[in-house]
């Protein structure tokens, strides 16, 4: 099991609250033209992105109650075999679907399993690889939510940076020694010391994040290196 030390004095109820706020805000802030604007995600607008994340919910509905063999008895006809072709799924079902009906959809979903999730505190939920804790799947959401506002350009306080930054690069640490027990992950003054294969890296925060989300690094390393970092992709 990872050690989640350092993600302890942190709420990741509160920091997917935070996220959803922001992206909420943004959405509702957003012209007739917006909606086609390219994002971070390959192939993808912003209109896909808030299919993405409505259709996410689906999946999120269903850890909480239990019934993750039945959604996926139900999307298995339609030729959903994995997350990937799931994530498409959900975007392609959303395509025809108006801005505002789907930030409708999205809000009311999202808003379910933020208050649901947070109410199972210390528990467990289902997931697909089993159960899971319900702390560690908020963190998992809130990432997740901070990533595709990110991907979508949502502007972020100068405030809020520094905190921000702070919280992502910390839970990214632990999304790599999750997924990659065996890495050697050290943080540290001068940034988060990774060794993959041969190769010793040392990232700063924003670096970080960036790898360990499968998106662009402002640090140039081979495809050992970033495939090494990615544990959120």
């Amino acid at each position: 099991m990872p050690d989640d030390a350092e993600l302890r004095d942190l709420d990741p109820y509160d920091l997917m609250d935070e996220e959803a706020a922001r992206l909420d805000a943004y959405f509702v802030s957003l012209g007739e033209d917006d909606w086609a604007a390219t994002s971070a995600c390959d192939g993808w607008d912003v209109h896909d992105v808030l299919a993405h994340l409505a259709g996410s919910e689906t999946y999120n509905h269903a850890c909480l109650d239990d019934a993750i063999g039945a959604l996926f008895e139900e999307v298995g006809p339609k030729g959903v075999t994995d997350v990937e072709s799931f994530n498409a799924f959900g975007v392609s079902e959303r395509s025809d679907t108006s801005p505002a009906d789907l930030l409708e959809e999205w809000r009311a979903s999202c808003g379910r399993t933020r208050r649901d999730l947070r109410s199972r505190r210390g528990g467990e939920i289902s997931t697909m690889v089993g159960s899971y804790p319900a702390d560690w799947q908020a963190w998992h959401l809130a990432s997740e939510l901070a990533t595709h506002a990110d991907d979508i350009g949502v502007p972020v306080d100068p405030a809020d940076v520094a905190r921000r930054t702070d919280w992502r690069a910390r839970f990214s640490r632990f999304a790599l020694a999750e997924s990659k027990p065996d890495l050697p992950v050290t943080a540290g003054e001068g940034g988060t010391t990774v060794t993959v294969g041969d190769s010793v890296v040392v990232l700063d925060d924003e670096s970080l994040i960036a790898a360990v989300s499968a998106r662009t690094t402002p640090v140039a390393y081979d495809e050992e290196i970033l495939s090494g970092l990615r544990a959120l992709a």
